[in-house]
């Protein structure tokens, strides 16, 4: 009957009402229904592809993609590049954005014949990409259409390929150059030069100095710099921001160890306009002249200044000046106590995102004040406020209806009733309560009964949580999608197999537990398909059946960390090899596993790993050939 009617319908309608389907409805119709899967082939804009065996048919399927992500696509290489240009009736004219992240086995040819291929290409991210250097670059300039790129940690890229990219796609409006070891000034003041429409620009961590400060000045369209760790920029660098950079909004100078306060003075004197200034950890403290000149910057939303020293007036004067105040970070910061927060919270009304980790003197009356004064507040930090009790936490559940991030790590006055009260914060979705060594199972339940929309839950090393807490989070939280448990030492087979009721979960960390074996990894595997990342390292009672479980079930693992378990030649082996989707394996203390045993595991995967860590002795023990072959396919090997 429902078949019937569907097909009854015309096509504009039922894309209208495909649109309504949230995306777990959208699968079911898909499945049921041959019009919806139509529309859904049709309409389909974005797809995430796990196997390089698919690429081609799902391609086929989906003509009207726009983004293509193949970050997670382990065997991905040159030849499959070139055996897709080669199929004809593959369309990949409408691809706008291509995420190859860690997809270090394609190189230049690759490259260069995926930018010839899609035409309307705007925007590449190759981060993490470890070899690629100046001959991919060379390649990807082929894309003259780029507008965005991202090359965060492509360690071998240099000046000349960075030249070669500007000089080839000159409309760039927003480029990360993050963790890019090898760029200078020379690449800096070229990009600056051709590339006049810059809006977004990314040098944390790089070498530079500042003549690139200089060049950067004069990008009259630039909006955000991020310089995160710069060691060689200094005062006299930043004051070419003074009067440049006309549209700057967003500045971020964390650890920017040779800034001052004097140099940012100087930017908040040329940029009035200024939303967002990141400067945590490269200021000493509070200067009546920043405060002075902060006052000019109405319309400023954000301010990090973790680790400065600030006393109560300063942050009278602070929120009294910036009444648009939405994000404020202290972090680390001496000299904040009660009496600043509470004029904070009287002045900043639309703040939502709050920091106060490491804040020792901050005390319950200020998290009251926040809370009833800040009714949007959606993220609050609080790790290691030694002196927030349950009463703090009262108010919290009270009046912080918003709130969807809390963080409590280590806090020591967090206890069961304080857990009681913070789960009446229904819409929170990462919760931390790790190190809280006053939280029991009868806590954990009240959360477990009523933050069913928790997403992220941190619970290491709260020795007081056991079986009973864990079954309850695993009957309420059924979203969760990461999940840290480790060194909670009271937690056996009983409760970790009731984990298998999540079937979201894609991060789950197990470290240190003694008392589970493999009869509750097995039942793990078998219910939380989805997982993609699992800490098991000292979990040394975990026998051969779990690992052959999770061989079998756990086909989406990318990550998996094996340190100090049991497992045998046979088992590793076999986890290697059905495990196709893993990159990133760390195989230290297996004294079960024989020489032979890692070379044929690491045989069975050495096509699609991107990181392995090893004992430093199995270099000189594994053959020349394996070591290779995993350096040739892109894969980055640490030796312990």
């Amino acid at each position: 009957m429902s078949q019937s009617i569907l097909s009854a319908l015309s096509e504009d309608l039922l894309v209208r009402i495909y649109g309504f389907l949230d995306p777990p409805c959208r699968k079911t119709w898909r499945l049921v229904s041959r019009e919806f899967l139509r529309v859904d082939s049709l309409t389909r804009n974005s797809i995430r592809i796990l196997r390089v065996e698919f690429l081609h048919a799902l391609l086929f399927k989906y003509p009207n993609l726009s983004s293509l992500d193949l970050s997670v696509c382990p065997k991905l290489d040159d030849d499959a590049v070139l055996r897709l240009a080669l199929d004809g009736a593959v369309s990949t004219s409408r691809l706008k954005s291509l995420n190859l992240s860690r997809a270090t086995a394609v190189r230049a040819r690759g490259l260069e014949t995926l930018a010839r291929l899609c035409h309307a290409l705007e925007r590449v991210d190759v981060s993490h990409c470890w070899a690629f250097g100046d001959r991919e670059a060379a390649a990807l300039s082929v894309a003259a259409g780029l507008r965005e790129l991202k090359m965060v940690k492509c360690l071998s890229l240099s000046d000349v390929g960075l030249a070669r990219i500007v000089i080839g796609c000159s409309n760039l409006k927003k480029i990360s150059l993050k963790w890019c070891m090898e760029i200078s000034d020379l690449g800096i003041d070229l990009l600056c030069k051709k590339c006049k429409d810059l809006k977004s620009l990314d040098v944390s961590y790089l070498k530079i100095t500042n003549d690139s400060i200089r060049s950067i000045a004069l990008l009259p369209k630039l909006e955000v710099l991020d310089m995160v760790s710069c060691p060689l920029i200094d005062d006299a660098g930043l004051q070419y921001l003074e009067n440049g950079s006309p549209s700057l909004l967003e500045v971020d100078v964390t650890r920017c160890d040779r800034v001052s306060l004097s140099s940012l003075v100087s930017i908040l004197k040329g940029h009035p306009d200024l939303q967002h200034l990141k400067a945590s950890h490269c200021i000493s403290e509070i200067s009546l002249s920043f405060l002075h000149n902060i006052k000019a910057l109405k319309h400023l939303k954000t301010l990090w200044i973790d680790g400065a020293r600030v006393s109560d007036s300063s942050l009278l004067t602070l929120s009294s000046s910036c009444r648009a105040l939405t994000e404020l970070g202290v972090r680390r910061c001496v000299g904040v106590t009660d009496i600043g927060m509470m004029g904070l919270a009287r002045n900043c009304l639309n703040l939502k995102a709050l920091n106060l980790a490491c804040c020792g003197f901050v005390t319950d009356a200020a998290i009251s004040a926040v809370a009833q004064s800040c009714r949007n507040l959606e993220s609050l930090l609080l790790e290691s406020c030694h002196l927030i009790t349950e009463k703090g936490l009262q108010s919290l559940g009270c009046y912080s209806k918003r709130l969807q991030e809390l963080d409590l790590t280590d806090c020591d006055g967090v206890n069961d009733r304080g857990l009681e009260y913070i789960s009446k914060c229904s819409n929170l979705l990462r919760l931390k309560l790790g190190l809280c060594a006053n939280i029991s199972d009868k806590g954990v339940f009240h959360i477990g009964s009523k933050c069913s929309k928790l997403l992220e839950l941190d619970l290491y090393r709260c020795t007081g949580f056991g079986d009973d807490g864990l079954a309850a989070i695993s009957r309420g939280c059924k979203s969760l999608n990461r999940l840290i448990l480790s060194y909670c030492g009271e937690l056996t087979d009983t409760g970790v197999e009731q984990i298998r009721q999540l079937e979201h979960l894609s991060h789950l960390q197990l470290r240190g537990l003694k008392n589970i074996t493999g009869t509750g990894l097995a039942s793990i595997a078998r219910g939380c398909k989805k997982l993609a990342y699992l800490d098991l390292k000292l979990c040394e009672n975990i026998d051969d059946s779990g690992f052959w479980a999770l061989a079998y079930f756990s086909r989406n693992l990318r990550q998996i960390n094996l340190c100090n378990c049991s497992v045998s030649d046979t088992a590793l082996c076999m986890l290697m090899s059905n495990l196709s989707r893993v990159q990133d394996v760390d195989l230290v203390h297996l004294n079960r596993v024989t020489v032979e045993g890692f070379e044929f595991a690491l045989r069975a995967c050495c096509n699609r790993l991107k990181k392995l860590k090893l004992l430093a002795p199995l270099r000189f023990l594994l053959s020349s050939e394996l070591l290779e072959v995993l350096h040739a396919r892109g894969c980055r090997i640490r030796w312990d």
